[in-house]
């Protein structure tokens, strides 16, 4: 049964051998912008360590597919630090079966923060189309819960997501004077898992503020669809250090029954 949600987003600098070190979230430098990220980034999805499997949902170029035996590699991102969506997965069983450096990043975050927080715990991976349609992006959201709800087992959902990248003029997209309205909405919106809110982000303007996460929020939204109310979150992080923004935060359903 669907349990628990977990929000991250995906900047590849959650990963400290990709920031020129190997130690863990407490590094030498506690108070900077990534291992504050970082940190919160682990705890979140540290509330999932308990559930059964987890269903990672992100965004790509197109609809895919990942089942735990996917690994991965960072290497295009300038370190070949190698991960999965299980510890199966990270032994070579062939001389073709080599961690795929073209995994979508929301599969390799995915894959790290496993690897960091819950080992022993299997994943699979949806990435859904950016271009997604706002109606089947909730349609996927609640097909999922249907699915996750009809296993006895508790599961998580690790939903990994960016807001807008156009905040500032160092934003990988530069500086558009809408985004930041835009991203005040969805950071309200998620704060406070307001579905409807996140579910009236606008599929064209969000692609123009070069807001990767639109079609996984919407599909978060559809996930929570079958409550009666908006789910309960907590919020570990909210800020756009990187011109683009970021939150992570940790979503219970809110059942009929209160449990």
């Amino acid at each position: 049964m669907f349990s628990i949600a977990a929000l991250v987003p995906s900047p590849p600098i959650l990963v400290p051998e990709l920031c020129g070190g190997i130690a863990r979230v407490t590094g030498a430098d506690p108070v900077s912008a990534p291992a504050l990220l970082r940190s919160a980034a682990l705890e979140a999805v540290g509330a999932l360590a308990d559930t059964h499997r987890w269903m990672v949902v992100g965004t790509g170029v197109t609809d895919e597919l990942f089942d735990p035996d996917t690994q991965g590699t960072f290497r295009g991102f300038g370190v070949d630090t190698r991960v999965a969506l299980s510890n199966p997965g990270l032994s070579t069983k062939s001389a073709e079966d080599v961690p795929d450096p073209q995994l979508p990043l929301a599969a390799l975050i995915a894959g790290w923060l496993r690897g960091q927080v819950a080992p022993s715990t299997a994943a699979s991976a949806r990435i859904v189309a950016a271009d997604t349609s706002t109606a089947r992006c909730a349609e996927i959201g609640i097909e999922l819960r249907a699915v996750l709800d009809d296993v006895p087992e508790p599961l998580g959902v690790l939903v990994i997501a960016d807001g807008a990248a156009t905040l500032s003029t160092a934003s990988p997209g530069y500086l558009d004077s809408r985004a930041s309205a835009v991203q005040d909405d969805l950071d309200r919106a998620l704060a406070s898992g307001d579905r409807a809110g996140l579910l009236a982000l606008d599929p064209a303007l969000c692609a123009e503020l070069a807001m990767s996460g639109r079609a996984a929020y919407q599909v978060l939204a559809g996930l929570f669809a079958a409550d009666p109310s908006d789910p309960a979150v907590e919020t570990l992080y909210q800020d756009a250090p990187f011109g683009v923004g970021y939150q992570v935060s940790v979503w219970r359903p809110v059942r009929g029954d209160a449990s």
